[in-house]
């Protein structure tokens, strides 16, 4: 298998933001050609949001665009324009699948529905990315991930302590975009190997609803099956969990936190004591198996929670090294950023900005024969339209008369 094993796969994609786009960034990581879509004069709506949580882009470098859009290539087209619509058709008939995130109605308007497509493409994979799925009572509308994937997903309740007295956002932003643009990128895939099977093009639907509930799915089957409705680990319970010390988060010396999960107590408990020097909880009667042990949690916990406060993470991190059973550091996004394995298998990549500047990506997870991705920056707003007129043929008269009628840019 080759290390970009998606060399040769031609996508145009017609959508903006993140959710979607993301899949094309993805397939761009694997090695495919990928063309963004932009409206000739509007461009994608993402490119005006330059502000982020309160940072600015750096130097024109906007991580809002990089991530979704690495490694493609750019053309502005003003699809409501018949011009414009003949020339994304030539560039369909290109290609291998065609993705979109717009809505029906929008669809319908701009001649790119799927009877549209197929009718220049026969064979082209058509894919579409929808808010709440095709079918059913609110399929015309659209939707983000935060409202969509984590809150309708029951994504916010699930992380979320009964104590809080209110709903746990998303960690971060495009936080579901980012997972349901992965599934997309995924389903791409496997309709491209069915294809390659049978002959027979797929069209692929992907919900921010579906991939939330996907996300969340074990909780939803224990409560579809008369269990309880999961919710956040609340810490006014104190640490541990019920039945296991060994699984839960614990505040370290300098206000940070380690998680515990180490599924099997009894297995562990030995080690894990010799590790935070109370090799003396071993021969505890409370302790003395896995069923002491798990009947005696609470106590366990306590003793636990005593020692890891006395020292801090960075202590921990270097003490857990030789740790037997599973652990992690709770980390924020610069620390997992920077985090050594994160970097040692080459899932941060450096990338270089317009302006000829040494910027880091995070790569899609997925590696193939060990190489890691290789991304290139996002295209600047409808930066290789010449370029790939040009491809289709079109001679340099003719995509002059195209941009004079407004119809490309």
């Amino acid at each position: 298998m080759p290390s970009r094993p998606m060399s040769g796969v031609r996508v145009v994609e017609v959508a903006q933001f993140t959710y979607v786009p993301v899949s094309g960034a993805v397939l761009a990581d694997w090695g495919a050609d990928v063309i963004k879509v932009e409206h000739a004069v509007r461009g994608d709506a993402q490119r005006g949001l330059r502000n982020l949580n309160g940072v600015e882009s750096n130097g024109g470098f906007a991580p809002i665009m990089e991530h979704p859009n690495r490694g493609k290539r750019g053309i502005g087209l003003a699809l409501e324009n018949s011009e414009a619509r003949e020339v994304l058709y030539d560039i369909v008939r290109t290609c291998d699948v065609f993705v979109t995130n717009f809505l029906p109605g929008a669809r319908k308007k701009l001649g790119i529905d799927l009877e549209d497509i197929r009718a220049v493409n026969p064979n082209i994979i058509y894919v579409r990315g929808t808010a709440l799925g095709e079918r059913g009572p609110e399929a015309d509308k659209g939707g983000y991930d935060s409202p969509t994937f984590w809150c309708r997903g029951g994504n916010a309740v699930g992380a979320t302590p009964p104590s809080l007295g209110g709903v746990v956002g998303q960690p971060g932003p495009a936080w579901g975009d980012t997972i349901g643009g992965m599934n997309i990128a995924g389903g791409i895939a496997a309709a491209l190997f069915a294809r390659a099977q049978t002959g027979e093009p797929s069209v692929v639907d992907v919900s921010l609803l579906a991939s939330g509930a996907w996300a969340n799915a074990l909780s939803i089957d224990i409560a579809l099956n008369g269990g309880a409705i999961a919710q956040g680990v609340d810490p006014a319970n104190g640490p541990g969990t019920p039945g296991n010390p060994l699984v839960g988060l614990y505040r370290t010396a300098d206000g940070r936190y380690l998680n515990l999960c180490m599924l099997q107590p009894g297995r562990y408990w030995a080690d894990f004591c010799k590790h935070i020097d109370r090799a003396d909880l071993i021969a505890d009667a409370r302790f003395a198996d896995a069923e002491a042990l798990m009947a005696n949690w609470e106590s366990a916990a306590e003793a636990v929670a005593a020692a890891i406060v006395r020292e801090s993470l960075a202590f921990w991190t270097k003490r857990f090294e030789t740790l037997e059973g599973q652990w992690g550091a709770v980390q924020n996004a610069l620390e997992i950023g920077n985090d050594a394995m994160l970097r040692a298998n080459g899932y941060v990549a450096t990338v270089v900005d317009v302006e000829g500047r040494s910027r880091e990506l995070i790569t899609s997870p997925v590696q193939f024969d060990e190489t890691p991705a290789a991304p290139g920056r996002a295209p600047q707003f409808a930066e290789h339209t010449d370029e790939i007129l040009e491809e289709l043929g079109l001679g340099v008269e003719k995509i002059i008369d195209l941009k004079v009628a407004g119809a490309v840019t």
